[in-house]
């Protein structure tokens, strides 16, 4: 797991859902692994990584031993997906609780804004091998 970088995210909900089919979509190097945070295997990183286990409202970048969240995760994200995503890298100047604060909103409201599933999607035979 040390060089791998795993994205832990909510697997019940439409935004996480769409954001993961964003970054599968982008990531043409294929170096994103992805796991729900209330998988086996997003329980397991969760755990190893002294995190809680049943706060969702996070989307969570593990990068090596390197563990980012909320604001700071998205834009390690897309700094990785290289391109024009990087530029989005700049907002990092904005400070995390200024960020954050905004990245509380959209989490909070992500269930009545977006909605939510039953269970979660499963991937596609093609993007498998890219979850835990």
């Amino acid at each position: 797991m040390k060089n791998r970088k795993i994205l832990l995210f909510d697997g019940v909900c439409n935004f996480c859902d769409v954001t993961v089919q964003f970054v599968l979509k982008h990531d043409k190097r294929a170096v994103f692994k992805f796991a729900s945070l209330q998988s086996d295997a997003g329980q397991q990183i969760l755990a190893k990584n002294s995190l809680p286990l049943t706060d969702f409202d996070s989307f969570v970048y593990v990068d090596g031993d390197k563990v980012y969240f909320k604001s700071t995760a998205a834009l390690h994200v897309l700094k990785e997906l290289g391109g024009l995503f990087r530029l989005s890298f700049l907002l990092i100047v904005i400070p995390r609780p200024i960020r954050d604060y905004i990245y509380s909103i959209l989490a909070k409201n992500r269930y009545k804004w977006f909605g939510k599933k039953d269970s979660c999607t499963l991937p596609t035979p093609e993007t498998r091998e890219r979850f835990l």
